[in-house]
C-alpha cells in the first residue's frame, strides 16, 4: 500500500487524515490523491511531523 507508513501512524494516533490535510495546507479531496502515489521522503517526513503535532494538540487537550 502507497504511504502506508503515513496511514498507519495516523491511524494508531487516531488522527483524522482531513485533520492533516488541513494543517498540511490543502483539501481533503487533493490530500486523498497526493496519498495515491508514494511522495517523496521529505513530503512523507513533513506529513509525518504534523501527524505527530496534532496527536501532541490532542494529548494536551485531554490533560
Amino acid at each position: 500500500m502507497k504511504n502506508s507508513k503515513i496511514k498507519q501512524l495516523a491511524k494508531e494516533k487516531g488522527i483524522k487524515l482531513w485533520q492533516v490535510a488541513e494543517v498540511y495546507g490543502i483539501s481533503d479531496g487533493n490530500f486523498s490523491r497526493l496519498l495515491r502515489r508514494e511522495l517523496p521522503k521529505e513530503k512523507e517526513e513533513k506529513i509525518l511531523s504534523i501527524i505527530n503535532y496534532l496527536n501532541k494538540e490532542k494529548e494536551q487537550k485531554v490533560c
